[in-house]
């Protein structure tokens, strides 16, 4: 479809697709209206496109708050996005790099970019978390789609917050691509390509989506954030009529939700690794009862997988690695679930396994004391990429101690210390007798 509207040949240009976002109402809250205008009148089907087409994307970019998980797509990361937030920075990036009307100048001052994508939502989200009697969340939840192999549908794992899982990730994309825009004009489908890996041969290597937690902490981190969001808020309380959940708002209490708001959504989407969880690898369900774990734990065990040998570097390929993992120790093994708490893609992501609550089956006669983590791959003779090992080293360890999952004194071990095994490999277990915790 991008390809289709960007095409000269066709009167298309890198804005044709944000110009028709914001006509089909992605673009329909006070602040962003304020930043890019008024959106233009409800648009008709460009002839670039057949029927069918539009009618997908006319589902995909109507916004209906009310309904955020419809907004989304699933892209070849694994990542669920909603278009909404990315498509809003891509055409703020394009203006302030000088394609397109100019940006205004806001008063009080404040990053457009910034402001369309995740200081408004954030800011709105907060505010309406505070004055709701029904213990309203601000941020969250995640979701599932009905068919990893052949989405379709894509549900909330619990009531929407203004900012579900989908549209943080949309909104930090379209903080990183906005960025990237702003530096020079390119096509969107071509930016897109790039950054979600497909069709780029990122295949030899994680495609640059995986690093978004960390490339928008670069870019927006904690304080940068909490100065945004107060600095939309004011902004907001410029307008007439003020929006209805800004009245009667002082200005200290700005300051206390931008930093409670950039404090909590730093610490949920910037601090700690993503997650795929099990419902979006296609997990089957646990047989039996589940037995629960006591946080805080006191170790880690790391493994390998020694099946499949080859890391996996695409969503696709880990989610498969998943499936089968778990129909090997589920079917042959005979035991309830997948063994490992997490494991490793060197895609740049974890895969829930057990997870953060229930009792693994990792390390034998230790699985009440510690967390069992695998690393997809033979590491005998290599070892896991830089950043796959930077991942658990550098992101998960850390992460794990901050939200009290693990002990801050907590040890690390190779399977092959506690069991009669080769585990984790001879490279791997090399390589982590460096790492913190190591006993």
């Amino acid at each position: 479809i991008l390809d289709a509207l960007e095409s000269p040949a066709r009167g298309g240009s890198p804005g044709t697709t944000t110009a028709l976002g914001r006509g089909l109402g992605i673009c329909s809250t006070p602040g962003c209206r304020a930043v890019l205008g008024e959106p233009p009148g409800t648009p008709e089907r460009p002839p670039a496109l057949t029927l069918g087409q539009w009618q997908l994307l006319t589902e995909l970019l109507r916004h209906d708050p009310a309904t955020p998980e419809l907004g989304v797509v699933l892209a070849p990361d694994g990542s669920t996005v909603a278009l909404g937030p990315l498509l809003v920075g891509i055409e703020a990036g394009l203006r302030s790099g000088g394609s397109g009307r100019p940006l205004p100048t806001l008063d009080p001052p404040a990053d457009p970019l910034l402001a369309v994508t995740i200081a408004e939502a954030l800011g709105t989200s907060f505010l309406l978390a505070q004055w709701s009697y029904n213990n309203a969340t601000a941020l969250g939840p995640d979701g599932c789609w009905d068919d990893v192999e052949n989405p379709q549908n894509y549900t909330l794992r619990g009531p929407p917050s203004p900012v579900p899982d989908p549209v943080a990730i949309g909104a930090m994309d379209g903080v990183i691509l906005g960025a990237r825009l702003a530096r020079g004009a390119l096509p969107v489908a071509e930016l897109l390509r790039g950054y979600y890996g497909t069709r780029n041969g990122s295949e030899a290597g994680r495609p640059p989506s995986s690093y978004r937690r960390r490339d928008f902490g670069t870019l927006a981190g904690q304080g940068r954030l909490e100065k945004e969001v107060a600095a939309i808020l004011g902004v907001l309380r410029t307008l007439s009529p003020i929006p209805e959940f800004l009245r009667d708002v002082r200005t200290q209490e700005v300051a206390a939700v931008a930093h409670r708001a950039a404090r909590e959504f730093s610490k949920r989407y910037v601090e700690c690794p993503a997650i795929v969880p099990r419902c979006l690898w296609g997990a089957h369900p646990y047989r039996g009862t589940p037995a629960l774990l006591r946080p805080p734990l006191g170790s880690v065990f790391l493994h390998h997988t020694l099946e499949p040998a080859r890391p996996c570097r695409t969503f696709g390929t880990c989610a498969h690695a998943m499936r089968n993992m778990q129909r090997f120790h589920q079917d042959t093994r005979g035991w309830d679930d997948i063994g490992y708490s997490f494991v490793v893609g060197s895609d740049g992501y974890l895969y829930e396994g057990r997870g953060w609550h229930w009792v693994g089956a990792h390390t034998k006669g230790y699985n009440t004391q510690g967390f069992g983590v695998g690393i997809i791959g033979d590491f005998t003779a290599t070892l896991p990429d830089p950043d796959t090992l930077a991942l658990v080293r550098d992101e998960l360890l850390p992460c794990a101690v901050r939200s009290g999952h693990v002990r801050p004194d907590f040890t690390l071990h190779g399977h092959r210390q506690l069991g009669h095994t080769d585990c984790p490999g001879n490279a791997l277990f090399q390589e982590i007798q460096s790492w913190p915790g190591f006993q």
